[in-house]
């Protein structure tokens, strides 16, 4: 990777970069989403996810606790990891600490608000975050278990998509 053209680059272009790549990153993920959807249908399309997503949590979170060192069991460690997940930043998920646990809120979900402006629908998305999240969850501590109040295809308040509990 050459990463030369950064070292000179101010920190205010630099974060426009970051956005930039957070959003090509959504933007992908979707396609992606959309194309099996569109070529084998939405149940498909969501197995899919789900796979993708179960591989891809626990990848993320063992990079950020390498590169980050972060070496905190328990939901210390994973509060550290989940505010430096990309998707947590994408989403701008909501992050509540308690000394018992950790809720995570998703008001707004970019994927979800995308398809019901185009009026396509919610995908249920549950699945595939319950497994990315036990895996993500791992990579701190096999402790850790995710406790899921509501998802789609879950009835859920409308200023909100998802809420889900971490906790020892």
């Amino acid at each position: 990777m050459n990463l030369e053209i950064f070292k000179s680059m101010p920190k205010e272009e630099l974060l426009s970069y970051l956005e930039f790549l957070l959003r090509h990153y959504r933007t992908l993920d979707s396609f992606w989403f959309l194309s099996v959807e569109k070529t084998y249908g939405r149940k498909i399309a969501e197995k899919l996810n789900e796979k993708v997503w179960a591989r891809e949590g626990p990848l993320s979170i063992s990079a950020l606790k390498q590169r980050y060192d972060i070496n905190e069991k328990g939901l210390s460690g994973l509060e550290k990891a989940l505010r430096l997940f990309p998707w947590t930043i994408i989403g701008d998920h909501q992050i509540k600490r308690t000394d018992e646990e950790i809720i995570l809120t998703v008001p707004r979900c970019p994927p979800q608000m995308a398809r019901l402006k185009r009026g396509v629908g919610e995908y249920d998305c549950k699945d595939m975050h319950w497994r990315e999240f036990i895996n993500a969850a791992r990579e701190i501590d096999p402790r850790i278990r995710i406790l899921c109040d509501f998802a789609p295809p879950d009835p859920h308040p409308k200023d909100m998509f998802c809420r889900w509990r971490f906790v020892i």
